[in-house]
């Protein structure tokens, strides 16, 4: 089972955005996928399901060492095959106090991982733009990290502090994470401005750097709007074409 943490501190880089998209790419390959969302502003999740309907989230499944409900408790399918949810609801913002101070704090979605559905191929997690310790949580259970990298101005301002993090995770709690990448978002290839960017993000991720960068589009800001992604609510748009170039190169760098 692939484990895919989507993170970086900065919000507004395209985490939610690349983590439903990337997530419905998947599915629509036939992969089993599960997506996670740990962000208390559950935008994922909104994406997908009425928040109305939730009954329990990962708040829940997280927030006691021996809690009653696991993971497999609070899935639910969405609208496209082979792609289920675990949501998120605005109570998993009191989720990173409790984790403070329990020997287990960092440990607890990996452990609730185990007890998951092996017949899942993949399972992608949106995580809330800080290092704390709800995205500690995600580091530790995931395979694979992959970092949305805005093409902006203030691009790189905070990586050094993710990277540094990823490097701590990997001295202990999880040896075997793996940077699958930075992929560049909201670029707009017109500008000089984000080309000298992109030339910045290479010259610090390298050839990490995946080929696909996604496009500044106002397709992929409405989709969310319409619970919908990319591919059902503007199948012919650059967004489509480009998250979906994005998973292929995804699966053969795993």
């Amino acid at each position: 089972m692939i484990v895919i943490a989507i993170a970086n501190q900065k919000g507004g880089v395209g985490k939610t955005t690349t983590a439903i998209n990337l997530a419905a790419a998947l599915a629509m390959r036939g992969q089993r996928t599960l997506l996670i969302d740990l962000d208390p502003q559950a935008n994922s999740s909104l994406s997908y399901v009425d928040a109305r309907s939730l009954q329990h989230s990962m708040f829940e499944v997280m927030a006691t060492a021996n809690g009653n409900l696991g993971l497999k408790d609070i899935i639910v399918p969405t609208r496209i095959p082979h792609l289920d949810l675990a949501p998120a609801r605005i109570a998993l913002a009191k989720l990173e106090a409790q984790l403070v101070g329990e020997l287990d704090g960092p440990y607890r979605l990996k452990d609730r991982l185990a007890a998951l559905d092996p017949d899942y191929a993949f399972v992608i997690i949106d995580t809330p733009p800080a290092l704390g310790l709800i995205t500690v949580n995600a580091l530790v259970a995931a395979t694979h990290l992959l970092v949305p990298v805005q093409s902006s101005y203030f691009a790189l301002e905070g990586t050094d502090d993710l990277l540094e993090t990823v490097e701590r995770i990997r001295s202990r709690p999880n040896p075997n994470l793996k940077l699958l990448g930075a992929v560049i978002t909201l670029h707009d290839r017109r500008t000089t401005l984000s080309r000298d960017v992109q030339k910045a993000i290479g010259g610090v991720f390298g050839d990490r750097i995946f080929k696909t960068t996604i496009s500044k589009s106002i397709r992929l800001e409405e989709s969310p709007a319409h619970k919908e992604t990319i591919f059902t609510f503007a199948p012919q748009s650059s967004g489509a074409y480009e998250y979906y170039r994005l998973c292929e190169e995804v699966i053969e760098r795993v």
